[in-house]
């Protein structure tokens, strides 16, 4: 009887022991299983690029193009229902399929600009659109709104999945309670399509004015993230890839296109949470 009294309560410390241990591991040691998502905004920059424009009877290419971004800054319109789309904004949903390896899906809402006014050398041949007519060898034109303004401002949609991983930094820092802050780096891989919605006037044809896909697009991203309370985030990054439309819609008519290829570099600040379901 003694000894079972002392097997008993052998198990019931085991137990115990197990359980404080259970109790003391903190939430922020492990991320498998765990959920992100978050909202935030970005910045631009793009290289040039030729874009290509054809149709019936016109087939010309407008060189070494420069373009920007069209920023809104802080805004309400970022946190308001309706407007979302008229910042430049980002949006991801993750998953941690292990501790530091993650899944997300997400869409990169930029805006591309093409600098109105700008000097551009044009070759090939435009026919019947009076007052452009003419052929075109490395000819100095201006892009007057008149005759080619392209945004893809509704936007530059970068609709993609990204593999990532991420660190614990926190003790670089000397932080010892990761659950009230912790500091962790992440970097990423992405592959997507392009989903603009291309607001063209050109040559004053009727602008086609609908969502499009028009191609795909990489990228790479680095960025730190700081989570607060185990389950707050807020995320700086770095993002740079590779953009190719081959089949951007431009007017009403099917037979009008364009077509680019650029690069492009983002700075993204994003707020956020982690959890479970």
């Amino acid at each position: 009887m003694f000894n079972s009294a002392l097997l008993i309560l052998f198990i019931s410390l085991s137990t115990f022991a197990q359980n404080d241990t259970i109790i003391k591991e903190r939430y922020t040691a492990h991320n498998k299983g765990k959920f992100t998502i978050s909202w935030g905004g970005n910045r631009d920059k793009y290289s040039q690029s030729d874009i290509r424009f054809m149709g019936d009877n016109y087939n010309f290419v407008v060189q070494n193009a420069d373009a920007h971004d069209k920023p809104k800054g802080w805004h309400i319109d970022y946190i308001t229902p309706g407007r979302a789309t008229i910042p430049q904004t980002n949006f991801k949903l993750g998953y941690f399929f292990t501790d530091k390896y993650s899944l997300s899906i997400g869409v990169d809402h930029m805006k591309y600009v093409m600098t109105q006014n700008q000097t551009a050398n044009i070759t090939g041949i435009i026919d019947g659109n009076p007052p452009f007519n003419g052929g075109y060898a490395n000819t100095p034109t201006v892009l007057t709104e008149e005759f080619i303004m392209f945004e893809h401002t509704d936007g530059l949609n970068y609709v993609y999945t990204e593999i990532a991983r991420q660190d614990d930094i926190s003790k670089w820092f000397g932080i010892k309670n990761t659950d009230k802050f912790q500091v962790n780096i992440n970097g990423g891989f992405g592959v997507g399509v392009l989903y603009p919605k291309t607001n063209t006037t050109l040559m004053g044809k009727e602008r086609y004015d609908e969502f499009h896909v028009s191609g795909y697009g990489t990228s790479v991203r680095a960025g730190i993230n700081l989570t607060i309370f185990k389950y707050f985030t807020i995320e700086g990054a770095l993002k740079g890839g590779y953009i190719n439309m081959p089949d951007i819609r431009t007017t009403a008519s099917t037979s009008d296109s364009a077509s680019q290829e650029f690069f492009f570099g983002e700075t993204i600040i994003a707020f956020g949470g982690i959890f479970k379901i």
